[in-house]
């Protein structure tokens, strides 16, 4: 009987970092082979973030073989390049569940491993996280502990990167970053910081005397008590090398070095070495491509290959499954063409993005009026401040962020904007719960925390029709700052590209009479709301449903119609119940007097983890079949015989 041969042999014998350890450093280029055809066979069928994982195969591997992992505390930035970490650290069993519904997250997470020091999802947090873990450690005495952040280049655009920098270089603590520099976060990196890295790289002046500084660095731990003076002369050669291309880290305190080949694993494990044995706070440049060691995706787009779905891992061809008939477009794509069909029209509107172009598109301006949409990096608090700055000017700037993302940028929405009452547009893509990316990515809170603003206009279209109404709306006037908030993924009208239609702000509307139950929904859940209502039709229940439309100012006509004949009232959102349109109509019915058994359905008080759209909304209580079920819990005594159909 023959033997079937692992193609993983070293992998498989990896079940934690300390049996990394223990394989020869000859042997290190295959385990980097190994685990990135484990990524590839994984991923090519489940699907994931997949460039970035890729990219950092070789680091990986070399910040686990030479630090003691988890006592020396690795924190990455955003997450997306963390496969091949957890696949190190005892998740390789379980990776096929890689953000499946009840599966392992697709970010690092605390609950989940001890090897994932720090939750991440969101850019630019693993340098203040790691400083802090780094001072920690200090006061409590671990001074053999050391801490290593590693972010990308896409990252470090962001200020809290920066003001992290800023900190970490006058706080006496022994933090290494490494700069996983491959000109890329989802989109191509935009702006002086990216030039200036190219600039780092691709300078003959600098390489001329690297190999040098390399090879005395490489001598220092061999020098015994004479090591910190080895250091300094090193420090001082770095700095004289680097006089013109790295003052930027060097001001901030930070001993730079680099840049390495990020894809050299003997030569990171050297360099990682030797920077052990350096105090302080350091920064490693290691220059590294998207979807290295795959062929098609280093050819292909970087952005496509980000996360490319599943595909063919023999041919690089992205499978894509071809509907029988028309399909809906995606919100993102109705705000993309919309905002170029508007803009033709109002010379006033620009667009504004904070690194997310292909993701919210806004691409398709940027290549119909390249000099009226802006890219502004990984930059959310800029983006909007920005945005507020040319609207001062008489301009109407669209403000396209993902709903989770402008928590980032709460502070400049309220100082910058509302309390100047600013014709800023703010359209929140990945509104409501988000899918596979979880917690990180949900955008659970929008409408309640914008809905305590004062002058913010709070919106939500129930498809793309009014997706596009409510931004031909906004643009019309000076109404001051105006959201609006829509879903990830598809909406529901093949025929979508219709006329454009004023709507009056702060109304809603009544899509079905009905004399038991008054359902009222804001937003896309309002269509799955209507199946459940479909339901209780056919089963002889009679149900009113009301599209609010607008959480603030909410429609205080309708509300007063709504309580004026209904003692039954059902709200729906795919939003925070917690502050929510819910709250919203609770406070209409207590300020005006009204006494009616009201139910809210949507998102509750605690962190959703990943899963489907689909799966999600059943765990959270607010689809369809959840919706059935609330109406008849709350009309228990009303005999089928006696209700009355609109």
């Amino acid at each position: 009987m023959s033997q079937t041969t692992s193609p993983y042999p070293l992998l498989e014998r990896i079940i934690v970092p300390s049996d990394l350890r223990e394989i020869p450093e000859a042997q290190l280029d295959q385990v980097c082979q190994e685990l990135r055809d484990f990524i590839i066979d994984v991923v090519s069928v489940k699907g994931g973030h997949f460039g970035a994982s890729l990219g950092v195969v070789e680091l990986t591997v070399a910040l686990h073989y030479v630090f003691n992992t988890p006592y020396d505390q690795l924190v990455w930035d955003v997450g997306h390049q963390a496969y091949g970490h957890k696949i190190l650290t005892g998740r390789r069993e379980n990776f096929h569940t890689n953000r499946l519904y009840k599966g392992l997250s697709g970010f690092p997470k605390r609950s989940e491993s001890e090897y994932d020091t720090f939750g991440v999802g969101h850019s630019s947090t693993s340098i203040g996280g790691a400083l802090g873990m780094a001072v920690a450690s200090k006061l409590k005495g671990e001074l053999d502990r050391h801490t290593v952040a590693v972010i990308g280049d896409g990252a470090m655009t962001a200020g809290m990167a920066f003001e992290a920098l800023n900190h970490g270089g006058t706080a006496n603590s022994d933090l290494l970053v490494v700069l996983n520099d491959n000109c890329m976060s989802i989109d191509p990196n935009v702006g002086a910081l990216k030039e200036y890295l190219t600039d780092i790289t691709t300078s003959q002046s600098y390489n001329k005397v690297k190999d040098e500084v390399w090879k005395l660095l490489g001598k220092v731990s061999k020098f015994g008590p004479n090591a910190q003076a080895i250091a300094q002369k090193v420090e001082n050669a770095v700095k004289a090398a680097l006089l013109k291309q790295s003052n930027l880290f060097e001001s901030l305190q930070f001993r730079y070095f680099g840049p390495v080949d990020g894809h050299d694993v003997e030569r990171l494990v050297k360099v990682l070495r030797d920077l052990k044995d350096i105090p302080g706070p350091k920064i490693l440049h290691a220059v590294t491509m998207k979807g290295k060691g795959y062929k098609p995706a280093e050819d292909g787009s970087p952005t496509v290959w980000h996360s490319p779905g599943l595909f063919n891992k023999e041919t690089g061809e992205i499978i894509k499954v071809l509907p029988k008939s028309p399909q809906p477009p995606k919100y993102q794509d109705v705000f993309g063409h919309t905002i170029v069909e508007l803009a033709e029209k109002n010379p006033k509107i620009v667009g504004v993005t904070p690194a997310m172009p292909s993701g919210c598109s806004l691409n398709i301006m940027m290549k119909a009026m390249p000099d009226r949409a802006f890219d502004v990096g990984i930059a959310e608090q800029h983006a909007v401040t920005f945005s507020a700055g040319m609207a001062t000017q008489g301009l109407i700037p669209f403000c396209n962020i993902y709903s989770s993302f402008m928590q980032r940028a709460y502070d400049q929405v309220v100082h910058d904007v509302a309390l100047q009452n600013l014709h800023v547009v703010l359209c929140l893509d990945r509104g409501g719960l988000a899918g596979a990316d979880g917690p990180t990515h949900h955008g659970a809170f929008d409408i309640a925390y914008f809905r305590c603003i004062p002058n913010m206009i709070v919106s939500a279209p129930m498809n793309e029709e009014e997706l596009r109404n409510l931004m031909y709306t906004a643009q019309l006037r000076d109404n001051g700052p105006f959201s609006i908030r829509y879903p990830r993924g598809e909406g529901v009208m093949t025929e979508w590209k219709t006329p454009f239609r004023e709507i009056t702000i702060g109304t809603g509307r009544k899509l079905r009479s009905g004399n038991d139950i008054a359902v009222l929904s804001i937003g896309h859940i309002g269509n799955i709301a209507a199946k459940g209502i479909d339901a209780l039709q056919a089963e002889g229940y009679s149900v009113a449903h009301y599209d609010i439309r607008f959480a603030k100012p909410i429609d205080e006509m309708l509300l007063h119609e709504v309580f004026g004949k209904f003692k039954h009232v059902i709200t729906i959102e795919d939003g925070s119940i917690m502050g929510g349109m819910g709250s919203a109509v609770l406070e209409f019915m207590a300020d005006h007097g009204y006494q009616a058994q009201v139910k809210r359905l949507g998102i509750p008080d605690h962190f959703i983890e990943h899963g489907t759209q689909k799966e999600l909304y059943t765990e959270c209580g607010f689809d369809d079949v959840a919706l059935v079920a609330a109406v008849k819990e709350m009309l228990p005594a009303v005999s089928k015989g006696n209700r009355a159909s609109a």
